[in-house]
């Protein structure tokens, strides 16, 4: 039970914990050696420039940093060696912001090696791992994964430890219109509601569905239904069959339209069954009908 848990998680712990980044070496370029757990100096730490992440909550920021200064850091930022006595971030972005507004001069850092692409591949993990994190922005990180670490969508299923039908949903997002996408990102819908739009094919008709998202406030489930309404052929039996009236009865009709002053609709199926449907368009129009159907004049 707890071996499913632990495989969700286990993107960013991979990469780290692998012989390629965690490498516990005698070789010293500066105070520390990689590999280890340090308190280092927090000027040392130059940002990540591969962080995906462009925004902190402010409020959110300011509580883990009130919290730092009580209980100090509880989790170690990741670092990576640059020569001597300075370090890159790799991960921990939030808790380092944090520190330095709690005034702290040193954090707890695990030092690891890492080239660009190692870094980009643990910052997006990273990201795509907080659960707070948007739809629309896991999507993206998960793109710029496959495209810019050249992972198939095997690979990148694995380093996040999600399914691959999770990994392909999450993907498709991406050839939603623009100003959907941008509700997404906004929270203005949610990905159940962009997930049912995806089950149209025309662009046009998913922005008019939107719309109606929008304006009359659907739910998932309302959408879902409508897209599925929308995609359902109509069936042969509740398909309206035209019948075509004989030549003699559309003379007829036409006579009764003329005699009537108004437009008449004559239906008759092959049974010899049908009906006779005059169209006015007020109650005085009615009221003459009315009279001629009486024989009042």
């Amino acid at each position: 039970m707890n071996s499913k848990k632990r495989a969700l998680g286990r993107g960013l712990d991979a990469i780290l914990q692998s012989p390629e980044t965690d490498i516990t070496s005698n070789d010293i370029s500066g105070e520390f050696v990689v590999g280890a757990i340090a308190s280092i100096y927090i000027g040392s730490i130059s940002a990540n420039p591969f962080q995906p992440r462009d925004s902190f909550e402010e409020e959110s920021l300011r509580e883990l940093s009130e919290s730092i200064a009580e209980q100090g850091i509880i989790q170690p930022v990741t670092v990576r060696k640059m020569g001597y006595d300075k370090y890159q971030l790799i991960s921990g972005e939030r808790r380092l912001r944090a520190a330095m507004m709690a005034g702290l001069n040193t954090v707890p850092a695990y030092i690891r090696v890492a080239n660009d692409q190692q870094m980009l591949e643990m910052a997006l993990v990273e990201n795509i791992q907080r659960q707070e994190l948007n739809p629309l922005a896991i999507a993206m990180s998960f793109n710029r994964l496959l495209e810019e670490c050249n992972l198939t969508q095997e690979q990148l299923s694995d380093k996040v430890g999600k399914k691959r039908s999770t990994v392909a949903n999450y993907l498709r997002l991406l050839k939603l219109p623009a100003r959907i996408q941008i509700a997404l990102r906004d929270n203005t819908i949610t990905m159940g509601h962009a997930r049912a739009l995806l089950g149209i094919e025309d662009e046009k008709t998913q922005l008019i569905f939107f719309g109606q998202i929008i304006a009359r406030e659907l739910s998932v489930r309302q959408v879902e239904k409508m897209v599925q309404a929308f995609n359902q052929p109509p069936t042969a039996e509740h398909r309206p069959v035209k019948q075509e009236l004989p030549l003699p009865l559309q003379e007829l009709r036409q006579s009764i339209s003329q005699h009537m002053g108004s437009d008449i609709e004559m239906q008759r199926n092959t049974n010899g069954k049908g009906k006779i449907v005059i169209s006015f368009s007020n109650d005085k129009e009615l009221e003459r009908i009315a009279r001629i159907l009486l024989h009042q004049t």
